[in-house]
């Protein structure tokens, strides 16, 4: 048994009781029913940084929800890992749909049941861990920084200006994440690259009050039809989004970097299982794995209009409203993209309605190098714990913080997580591994040691 080994073991209910806590506060961002919990939070964070042995913790006030920072210096001359995660989390809702309380944590099957419990808070604090143990044993061989936000959520909307504020204090050599999956426990990946994300909101509006169904049925409008009937015109037989303009800017890959993404192994009948599917669809031309990593989507997120309550109530609706999401590769912007989709959102409105479409957030695709000295240590880490070398891999989902931290900071990323697709992020009994959590703290150090000494010999 190794230190890092020694340390889980020793502490080992210890780290699950302070993640316990840590799930416990519903620190959710976009409720704002829930503010003081996000502030909890952040404090909460900050306090165990402390308590670990970082320098300089701060709960740094923003237009919105705090940043906790933390540093340790342990010499100006060695490299700098700066650290991002973030203490914010989705809605629980539908609450009803939870095996357990969201937000009373619990163990069943190996697995923690809560919301956050992988994306992030589980992730976070296996860093704050890991760097416990790097503290108590002497063992953090380069400078480590932490910046961990509470608005990931909801799009980051004022970490820009943070970053920008704060360019000096934030310097370092390489970013650290664990905001990402791997494929399996037993076969470690690790992303090197994210898609973007545009996210709106719309309206159809049609008659200026709800209208007895019987009586004007057939005479006006129906909001929500016109909007199913849109939405329905965003996509062909072919799967392909059918905005103009859209596929413009797609970067195209070529059939050996589509092979080498291919390399992840892939059970289409369990993929099914699991998500209590017969069938998968999606873009024609490709399969699964590039449908989800390397090819852009546009998806609704919700939709509501008219009577929802119990029983019956023959209206016919005055507004219509829909959440869409596209997710972007590279080269495309999430400014064009919001640009090109209200436009073409507008010109297919029918007769009768009027639209308006709102843009809530968004963020960049990127692609991280995986022939950095950042992405070797991260290798040779999970290497180190799992016994066998990651798989790089692209991710489907977006973290806009990525993109800025190449544009404002001129550092680029590595993704290391240790969740899994089938974590439930965003869904009812969200989860994580109870080994995941512990492999984290015990491959982070390893990152540390392999990182500080490939840079000492670049």
């Amino acid at each position: 048994m190794n230190k890092t080994q020694h340390f889980i073991e020793e502490n080992r209910q210890r780290l699950l009781d302070e993640l316990f806590d840590l799930l416990r506060i519903p620190s959710v961002s976009a409720n704002p029913d829930f503010s003081e919990d996000v502030f909890e939070a952040a404090q909460f964070v900050a306090d165990r940084l402390k308590e670990a042995g970082a320098d300089q913790v701060e709960v740094c006030p923003t237009a919105g929800y705090p940043v906790v920072y933390g540093e340790r210096i342990v010499d100006p001359a060695l490299p700098t890992v700066l650290v991002y995660g973030h203490y914010d989390v989705q809605p629980a809702d539908p609450y009803e749909l939870w095996h357990s309380p969201p937000f009373d944590p619990e163990i069943r099957d190996g697995k923690i049941y809560a919301r956050g419990a992988c994306d992030d808070k589980g992730q976070v604090y296996m860093h704050v861990k890991a760097f416990e143990y790097m503290m108590r044993y002497d063992a953090l061989p380069c400078n480590i920084k932490f910046m961990i936000e509470g608005e990931e959520e909801v799009g980051s909307a004022n970490l820009a200006s943070f970053i920008v504020e704060n360019t000096e204090r934030l310097r370092a050599d390489v970013v650290l994440i664990s905001d990402t999956s791997m494929i399996a426990n037993d076969v470690p990946s690790i992303d090197s690259g994210l898609r973007g994300l545009s996210y709106l909101e719309v309206e159809v509006t049609g008659p200026n009050r709800d209208l007895h169904s019987g009586v004007y049925g057939g005479a006006v409008t129906n909001p929500i039809n016109a909007l199913c009937g849109m939405i329905a015109q965003m996509h062909d037989a072919n799967g392909r989004i059918t905005i103009p303009g859209f596929y413009e800017q797609v970067q195209e890959l070529s059939q050996d970097q589509r092979a080498d993404l291919n390399r992840a192994p892939f059970n289409a009948e369990a993929y099914m299982k699991d998500l209590g599917v017969t069938s998968l669809r999606g873009e024609e031309g490709y399969n699964t794995l590039e449908r989800t990593g390397i090819r852009p989507t546009l998806d609704v997120n919700g939709i509501w209009g008219g009577y929802t309550g119990e029983g019956s109530k023959t209206v016919l609706p005055s507004k219509a409203f829909a959440k869409i999401s596209m997710r972007l590769v590279p080269h495309q912007s999430s400014e064009s993209a919001t640009e090109l989709f209200s436009r073409y959102f507008q010109s297919i409105a029918p007769p009768g309605v009027q639209v308006e479409v709102r843009p809530h957030h968004g963020g960049e695709p990127v692609v991280t190098p995986t022939d950095s000295v950042a992405f070797r240590a991260a290798s040779l880490a999970m290497q180190d714990t799992f016994g066998v070398s990651p798989i790089p891999t692209r991710g489907g989902g977006s973290i806009p913080i990525v993109a800025l931290f190449e544009k404002e900071l001129g550092l680029k990323s590595v993704l290391m997580g240790f969740g899994l697709d089938s974590d439930a992020l965003h869904s009812p009994n969200e989860h994580y591994g109870v080994f995941n959590y512990f492999k984290g703290i015990e491959t982070i150090p390893h990152f540390f040691a392999h990182y500080a000494r490939l840079q000492a010999g670049a």
